[in-house]
């Protein structure tokens, strides 16, 4: 019996061959039945494995199955260890030979080594990302010091989208140019919706991300020249008119093991060392992928596979249909809307239009967080397994309890009124927190903040906000009001 590499579908760059082995690509549709998918997700993946097979030629076996498990009993395998519990049982029942992981800045014993004897207040991203960066020599001075004097320019990436402005009036972000297997892909999917095989969300088309090792190079090269230097001052910031803003887009080619992120990071670097690129702004996105990036990834192995169902705040509300349907119109806050639309359309959304407009309202209003997680999952094209209980469980509902967060992401209008232009066009006033016209985000945030009183008191950063709180002589008609609330 020959032995084969299978490749998972966040496996499929370079950096998970070492050309030593025939490889095993699998289609398997039950992937995409586990929960609603964004139909630009499951077209993305299976134009990524596709195209790897092509490439592989003769080297590759693509089989299609219902199941990874029917495909892999039987067969002699070896397997990059891969990217979900579930994956990683299915190799070992099957008595694959298991390979380290790969795909990350860290690998798992670096971060073992590195969490072992740390007590939970130690444990925080910026200790992390800290020790990377040293570790690594990114963006150090020969003395061991932090180039420009500072770790983090945070204080320089928050700023306001330019007044008056549709867009930012950067070059556009490298499209792709679909090609016959594309073609043939999404031929596949509307055959399988038609036959009732499986149902999508969103849209599908034009292909926007990458789906070879060699588009994500060209994405890649074209963000850093023509984005990267705007990326600092505007990483938060967001404009109707302009859904892509500075960022990359690479989480994708990254989260399918396209591209490795020290390619990305190293391209970075050398454009702030050419002079093209400000600090401010390499700096930021460094931090976002040897950064957050890596530490979603060993939290979601250190903290376990039940961290997903943590509910700190007893939050039980179910994910409302129009989250489910993606149906915008049924939205009447205008941020909120065109965020859903943008996900509809594209099945992305930048960090801060996930966390302080879907990720605050469904905090607010008590989502529950093992369902949250799965819609973000679904609906997002780079929404994986790994990727999203601790950005959402953790990050976004402060569901266990400040593991990943010392205090909850709520907020109210104001926030998203200075960092976007989405309230000069709402039927709501992010000013106004009781009657017709009040903001869900303003009178959410004051409701959430009297609800969990208590739990939050011992907090030191939530001092201001409940003082804030004692203030209000209205809350009682506020805390009334968001009880009964049906239009938001």
């Amino acid at each position: 019996m020959t032995r084969q590499r299978i490749l998972f579908g966040e496996q499929l760059g370079p950096m998970f061959d070492d050309d030593e082995e025939p490889i095993l690509l699998v289609e398997s549709l039950a992937a995409f039945r586990k929960r609603p998918t964004h139909r630009a997700k499951a077209h993305l993946y299976l134009s990524a494995i596709r195209h790897r097979a092509a490439e592989l030629g003769d080297r590759a076996e693509l089989v299609r199955a219902d199941t990874f498990r029917e495909v892999l009993t039987g067969r002699d395998l070896v397997a990059v260890d891969p990217t979900s519990y579930g994956a990683r049982r299915l190799v070992r029942s099957v008595g694959a030979e298991v390979l380290p992981s790969r795909g990350f800045v860290t690998s798992e014993a670096d971060f073992a080594g590195w969490v072992r004897g740390r007590t939970d207040a130690s444990l925080v991203m910026d200790n992390f990302y800290r020790w990377v960066r040293e570790r690594e020599g990114i963006l150090m001075t020969r003395g061991g010091k932090p180039v420009g004097g500072r770790f983090s320019y945070d204080v320089d990436n928050r700023q306001p989208p330019p007044k008056k402005a549709e867009t930012l009036g950067l070059p556009e972000p490298w499209w792709p140019e679909e090609d016959e297997i594309d073609e043939q892909v999404r031929a596949d999917l509307d055959r399988w919706e038609r036959e009732g095989v499986v149902h999508f969300l969103g849209a599908d088309g034009p292909r926007r991300f990458a789906a070879t090792h060699g588009e994500a190079q060209e994405a890649l090269r074209w963000f850093v020249r023509d984005r990267l230097p705007d990326f600092g001052r505007w990483e938060d910031a967001t404009l109707s008119g302009d859904w892509t803003m500075a960022h990359s887009l690479l989480s994708l080619p990254m989260n399918l093991g396209l591209i490795d992120p020290r390619e990305v990071v190293d391209a970075a670097l050398d454009a702030y060392a050419d002079g093209s690129v400000p600090l401010n702004s390499v700096e930021g996105f460094v931090r976002q992928i040897v950064g957050w990036r890596d530490w979603m990834w060993h939290l979601y192995w250190h903290l376990g596979e039940d961290y997903v169902h943590r509910n700190a705040l007893g939050a039980t509300n179910p994910v409302p249909d129009a989250f489910w349907e993606l149906d915008a119109a049924a939205i009447e806050a205008n941020c909120l809307s065109s965020v859903i639309a943008g996900v509809h359309e594209h099945g992305w959304a930048h960090h801060i239009q996930r966390l302080m407009m879907l990720g605050n309202f469904a905090l607010e209003r008590g989502f529950d967080p093992a369902e949250t997680s799965e819609w973000f999952i679904g609906a997002f094209v780079d929404g994986t397994p790994w990727v999203m209980p601790t950005n959402v469980v953790g990050m976004s509902l402060h569901a266990d309890g400040g593991v990943v967060a010392t205090k909850p992401y709520a907020s109210g209008g104001a926030y998203i009124d200075r960092m976007t232009d989405y309230c000069g066009g709402c039927r709501f006033d992010p000013k106004v927190r009781v009657g017709e016209d009040a903001c869900p985000f303003t009178a959410g945030y004051w409701a959430f903040l009297e609800k969990h009183r208590e739990r939050f008191a011992a907090n030191r950063r939530m001092a201001q906000p409940l003082a804030g709180l004692g203030r209000l002589k209205d809350l009682d008609e506020v805390v009334a009001q968001e009880a009964t609330r049906t239009r938001w």
